[in-house]
């Protein structure tokens, strides 16, 4: 799975990059004030987990028998549900998006949760 983990964070990890410079040229004057927030903290937050689906990709790496698929899957399902939904709140102004981004946060707490839980069970000092 290691493989899994580390190709996602590249194709997350180049999507922030992308996404953050399109918000920050491509909608400087469609965005209002509230929209760059949002669109802000979508891009945070998918780099963040990005970040932790390439470290679970070395881990994964290093610890051959420890299984992070909860947390892997987790912070993907995270990714889109968070960040998604807060990029088309910022882009469309629809409200209800934002119903999905606690979801979203819910899931990436599993994924931290997961990952803690996996190493702490499998790996020894």
């Amino acid at each position: 799975m290691s493989r899994t983990w580390l190709i996602s964070a590249a194709i997350f990890g180049f999507l922030s990059v992308a996404l953050g410079a399109f918000g920050a040229h491509g909608l400087k004057n469609v965005l209002d004030e509230y929209g760059h927030i949002v669109y802000d903290k979508a891009v945070r937050y998918q780099m963040f987990h990005t970040l932790a689906l390439f470290g679970l990709g070395v881990l994964q790496l290093h610890y051959k028998t420890v299984s992070f698929r909860i947390a892997g899957w987790a912070f993907i399902i995270g990714i889109i549900l968070f960040s998604g939904s807060l990029y088309l709140l910022a882009l469309t102004g629809v409200k209800w998006l934002g119903a999905l981004t606690p979801v979203g946060g819910i899931s990436f707490t599993i994924g931290w949760f997961y990952m803690g839980y996996a190493v702490y069970k499998n790996v020894k000092e």
